[in-house]
């Protein structure tokens, strides 16, 4: 195959021959240095295409799509510098923390500038830490081992360009493969060639280098690419893909004839937390790939269910914002963003498919989907329930707007859920919210956007009156939702249930604690036992060694506690404790512990057909 990747050296010939005057370049040229890494950082080279303005501002965004804070991602950009032809500098002036104005900008032909990675500034503080990056939106330089290219970290635009095709090219070490959902045009070991039509188009494909762990699979006609990065080797993709695959397909069998992507890559980095590593776990969502971050101490029963949810939340992405969207998305401004009113929609209708889907295929219980509306309803009223959503939407980087945003995954999922059921009973049950997203989706489309202020109406007249009607007075408006009356539609009410607790947590409150120092699990010296412990004759300062002769420590903790989430009553056991210094192994049968919630259950059969029609259909 015919190179063609311009090297450094040849590109420096080209610049050094005056062009003619009808030469015209009409492309942005990259290249990412992943092989001279220098105190943690890489470099950056840039050749514009043509300018022929006297200044021009070269950005690194502030913000990016899906992320709903100003990250100012030009703070991590060391010794930008720019050149003309014959390698001479030009005057450069750094205007804010994300942009720079460089003079004499018709001889422009490159700019260089080192990139530092967000992974390493990370404090863990939690949500809402205005100096740290979302792990999933951010970037990691690990030389030699791994490189988390969130390209929006690395790759900047100039003032006028964003609509200009850009070409990528990363060179990166032999033994470190480049997994992306995008298409590699290089051949080579250590060089790969990506393009995109825009700017934006590159900001949403990540590419993430490791040594080469990877799956592939088929979801119908669509390819599905898991990459993992794990620092000790503890996992591989292979251990997640069973799981994964189940899940797509079934988010596939739900999604039916919607039309999705060709090609999707799950990117997953297991972050240390013992070291200075990405803190903030979750993920990102593109149009034909997601980011995730996850603790890669957590036990593969636990990182199995986490990525269940998370994932599948970023997969539907896919139908909104990424397929249905507004004018202030297509056309997204990465430094002085003008935000939409619909993170209803963006956000909240993919939380509710991302629970809707799984007991639609029979992933989870009814019970479990009506425990997991419950609890979205009991933390949404934690938040400010009269705020009008709209508008917090619409000012979303400002408070007190800001510290609402975090509702959207449990009130806006709530009011997809009820704007669902309105469809399902004007309908009879023949359609619902899903109905509603593949006509939103056929009537705009990836490249055509509705304008903010027509949703509502758009919305009214495919579906009914109703519908319109909640959407203004719920979702513009400062009336708190009365879940109730929606849920009675269906033949739900809410009641008082017992459920069983786990034999390890009661709430967010442990009956245990580990020893750091001897990686031991113990019960807490001072807690009031539960019936699980008492019935086995467990005490306090007793040490877990095992559990039907698997043993536990720190080191697999979670496999414990959620492993006991799947417990029966009645079922036998045994359980290795140390009790002063010695060891026995205490036998019997397993006794949940019991607690009453708040939640809601099926009391009107009538309603059965609509019902299943709403959670079945």
């Amino acid at each position: 195959m015919k190179k063609i990747i311009l090297t450094l050296a040849l590109v420096g010939m080209f610049w050094s021959c005056k062009p003619t005057q009808t030469s015209v370049k009409n492309e942005v040229d990259v290249t990412i240095d992943l092989v001279n890494v220098k105190d943690d950082k890489v470099m950056v080279t840039t050749v514009p295409p043509t300018i022929t303005t006297e200044t021009v501002t070269f950005h690194i965004p502030k913000t990016v799509p899906g992320t709903y804070s100003e990250d100012d991602y030009g703070r991590f950009i060391e010794g930008f510098k720019a050149f003309d032809a014959k390698g001479n500098t030009l005057s450069v002036s750094k205007i804010d923390e994300n942009s720079y104005t460089i003079s004499d900008a018709k001889k422009l032909a490159k700019i260089t500038y080192w990139v530092n990675d967000t992974f390493d500034t990370e404090t863990g503080a939690g949500f809402g830490n205005s100096e740290d990056v979302f792990s999933p939106a951010g970037t990691n330089i690990k030389a030699g081992e791994n490189f988390m290219l969130n390209t929006h970290g690395f790759v900047g635009y100039f003032d006028e360009k964003t609509e200009t095709p850009y070409k990528l090219v990363v060179q990166h070490p032999d033994n470190l493969l480049g997994v992306s959902a995008m298409n590699d045009a290089d051949n080579s070991d250590t060089s790969d060639l990506f393009t995109t039509t825009r700017y934006a188009s590159l900001v949403e494909n990540p590419i993430m280098y490791s040594k080469p762990d990877f799956t592939e699979f088929m979801v119908d006609d669509m390819k599905i690419i898991i990459s993992v990065y794990s620092p000790t080797g503890k996992y591989t993709a292979k251990d997640i893909t069973p799981n994964m695959e189940n899940m797509m397909k079934a988010q596939k069998r739900f999604l039916g004839k919607m039309n999705t992507t060709k090609k999707y890559a799950i990117l997953l980095y297991l972050s240390d937390v013992r070291a200075q590593d990405a803190k903030g776990f979750g993920a990102l969502e593109h149009p034909t790939s997601t980011t995730v971050v996850m603790p890669e101490m957590m036990g593969l029963e636990m990182l199995q269910e986490q990525l269940k949810d998370v994932v599948s939340h970023e997969f539907f992405h896919i139908v909104t914002p990424l397929t249905v969207h507004s004018n202030e998305i297509q056309y997204f401004d990465f430094n002085q963003p003008q935000m939409s009113e619909h993170l209803w929609m963006y956000e909240g209708v993919t939380e509710y498919f991302a629970n809707l889907f799984q007991v639609n295929q029979g992933l989870i219980t009814e019970d479990e989907f009506f425990e997991r509306m419950s609890q979205k309803i009991l933390q949404s009223k934690q938040m400010d329930d009269k705020m009008s959503f709209t508008k917090m939407s619409k000012n979303v980087f400002e408070q007190p707007y800001k510290d609402q945003y975090i509702n959207v995954y449990q009130k806006g999922a709530l009011i997809a859920m009820c704007v669902d059921i309105i469809i399902r009973e004007k309908s009879n049950g023949e359609r619902g919210i899903l109905d509603l997203m593949n006509k939103l989706s056929k009537e705009y489309g990836t490249t055509k956007a509705f304008k903010d202020n027509e949703l509502f109406a758009k919305i009214t007249a495919l579906t009914y009156p109703e519908v319109g009607a909640f959407l203004n007075k719920y979702v513009a408006g400062e009336t708190p939702i009365p879940y109730d009356e929606y849920f009675a539609k269906m033949g739900v009410t809410e009641a008082t249930l017992q459920i069983d607790g786990n034999p390890f947590l009661k709430g967010q409150v442990p009956y245990i604690t580990v020893d750091p120092s001897t990686k031991e699990i113990k019960i807490l010296p001072n807690i009031e036992l539960n019936a699980f412990m008492t019935s086995l004759g467990i005490k306090n300062g007793d040490i877990i060694k095992a559990v039907d002769g698997k043993e536990y420590n720190l080191d697999n903790v979670y496999d414990l506690v959620l492993g006991s989430m799947n417990w029966k009553d009645g079922d036998d056991i045994a359980v290795t404790i140390k009790r002063d210094g010695k060891e026995q192994v205490l036998k019997g049968k397993i006794t949940l512990p019991k607690e009453s919630k708040e939640g809601y259950q099926v009391t009107d059969e009538s309603k059965k057909a609509l019902r299943e029609a709403w959670l079945k259909g």
